[in-house]
């Protein structure tokens, strides 16, 4: 390990003319040294260090660090709208960084969420100094991978990032009052508005914020093309990285699953059983052991070293992901196969009220048609807890929500022999309700021999229902990697709502930009099951199970 000179404000000018500050740790030697670049909109003394090692850790390897506040954030000058100038503003700090002094000009970029993002507009504009990335818990296509999950808006996380950035805003301009009440805001979250999805504090404070153009684009539109990186022509080295339980796994996978396809260069993906963060061993109600605290830093070194320093060459699995249940981590020569194993639901009629009802059963064709009736009252909505889009995330002991009479559960017998599930879960469902749409929150839990659910994955999707006849429903569950012991059961459970997590569905039709409280409507909600593919499971089984 190096010693580290002590760290140095530098800046840039843009080529519209706007100053972009850095802090900058170089190693004490002779070098040349790479760079490692981080943009972040935080303040860059944070440096991700919620999840990262501090700047210095990483400059002691034989880098030169650089962190920079994005345009509008910190003390960078200009205005901040959400990636509106990083495809540019990147590619110009990356030529910037690679003559640094002492630099050898090769540049490398780490950091998660939007300095994951940043990353991924810096390379769209394939500047030549670019040599590898290390993108972590990206919503690669903003509008499904970030903002909206099946069309269902992500209320607390996205409007609370929203508070936060706008905040940072009025400490720039010193409002005061604007800065204080978006404090309280995001100490306290403002889920009872009178419009559930535009909480008061941001049509008053943030009336310019992102948040605004995400209630007014509901759908994937020109607004969310414009937002979504353009990687179809570029190959560059990635090191993907994700959570179970954090919210933009779906995005991670998609990037990974993209770059894989194509690359000519290593795509090595870690996945850990983190929610967004931090990236530690206790994660919602468990904790997963030592194997489970934050390997990242020094997988990033060798990740550097091996493309900055060496020829390109990776030698370690590329594919990694941590086992729950099991609590360790697997390798993989590449994403493994799978095998899909169905369960299909049953009950007689009484899944929301008594736990012992509801079934998942192996054979359809032992099931006689049936139907399943629970009603969604938004002035007690199903609330949100763990998952990935609760906050917080993770896994959580969820029997008491089951037990609510809103929420139908349909549970395996004891499995006879674990079963170790890596993948996405999907649920089919025939479903019909009485109002203009409707929500389905679908959770997968583990449940003890002792009766207790703790949930392991979750999917949510918004419906229109235009007329009164039966459609079909199919949701994708978040993936996971968990092992089912032996003596355990499985359990699926369906709701109307997750709320905060999610948008609330006020039954009207209503965009979520203007839906009131005081006009919801109460949504009554029926599911077929026991005739042909009308209700059922779909499991990803890493090995051959047979059913208990």
């Amino acid at each position: 390990m190096l010693a580290v000179r002590p760290k140095q404000t530098l800046s840039m000018v843009t080529r519209d003319r706007v100053r972009l500050d850095a802090d900058v740790y170089i190693p004490d030697g002779d070098g040349p040294f790479p760079v490692l670049l981080m943009r972040q909109p935080y303040g860059r003394a944070i440096a991700s260090t919620v999840v990262y090692a501090h700047p210095t850790w990483y400059a002691a390897h034989g880098y030169i660090v650089v962190i920079q506040d994005v345009r509008g954030r910190g003390t960078s000058e200009g205005e901040f709208r959400l990636f509106a100038h990083e495809v540019e503003d990147g590619a110009e700090t990356v030529a910037w960084a690679a003559n640094l002094p002492q630099s050898t000009g090769r540049v490398g970029m780490y950091g998660f969420s939007y300095q994951g993002m940043t990353q991924l507009y810096a390379a769209q504009a394939n500047p030549s100094a670019l040599g590898a990335i290390a993108p972590a818990m990206v919503g690669y296509h903003p509008y499904s991978d970030w903002a909206y999950e099946n069309g269902a808006l992500l209320l607390q996380a996205g409007a609370g990032w929203a508070i936060q950035l706008e905040a940072e805003t009025a400490r720039r301009h010193g409002d005061r009052a604007a800065y204080d009440a978006l404090f309280r805001a995001s100490r306290h979250f403002p889920a009872f508005d009178p419009i559930p999805a535009a909480p008061e504090v941001l049509t008053q404070y943030g009336p310019t914020s992102f948040w605004q153009d995400w209630l007014a684009h509901p759908h994937a539109d020109h607004y969310w093309a414009s937002l979504t990186p353009n990687l179809s022509h570029i190959d560059l080295p990635m090191l993907h990285i994700g959570g179970w339980f954090d919210p933009y796994l779906r995005g991670d996978l998609r990037l990974y699953r993209e770059m894989v396809t194509r690359s000519q260069w290593p795509q090595p993906l870690r996945i850990g059983p983190w929610g967004h963060l931090p990236w530690g061993r206790c994660v919602g109600d468990r904790d997963f052991g030592p194997e489970a605290e934050n390997p990242i830093d020094a997988l990033q070194i060798r990740w550097f070293d091996a493309m900055l320093k060496g020829d390109g060459a990776w030698t370690e699995p590329s594919v990694e992901v941590f086992e729950m249940g099991r609590d360790r981590w697997q390798p993989f020569d590449q994403w493994p196969a799978t095998t899909a194993q169905y369960w299909h639901l049953s009950s007689t009629g009484l899944a929301s009220l008594r736990a012992s009802d509801g079934r998942l059963i192996p054979d359809d064709s032992q099931r006689a048609p049936g139907l399943d009736t629970f009603v969604h009252d938004p002035w007690r909505p199903v609330p949100a807890q763990g998952g990935h889009a609760a906050i917080p995330a993770g896994p959580c002991d969820r029997t008491a929500i089951d037990d609510r009479s809103d929420v139908l559960t349909y549970t395996t017998p004891p499995l006879i022999a674990p079963l170790h599930i890596l993948g996405n879960a999907t649920v089919h469902l025939t479903c019909q309700a009485d109002t203009a749409s409707f929500d389905l929150c679908v959770t997968l839990s583990c449940v003890t021999p002792a009766g207790r659910a703790h949930l392991i994955a979750q999917g949510y999707g918004r419906f229109q229902q235009p007329t009164a006849d039966w459609q079909t429903c199919t949701l994708d569950l978040q993936a996971t990697s968990t092992e089912i012991p032996a003596d355990h059961c499985l359990r699926i459970s369906i709701s109307a709502a997750c709320y905060p997590a999610y948008a609330l569905n006020l039954g009207t039709g209503t965009p979520d930009a203007t839906g009131r409280w005081l006009d919801a409507q109460i949504t009554t909600v029926s599911l077929r099951h026991g005739e042909p593919d009308t209700a059922w499971l779909r499991l990803p089984i890493l090995e051959p199970s047979p059913h208990p």
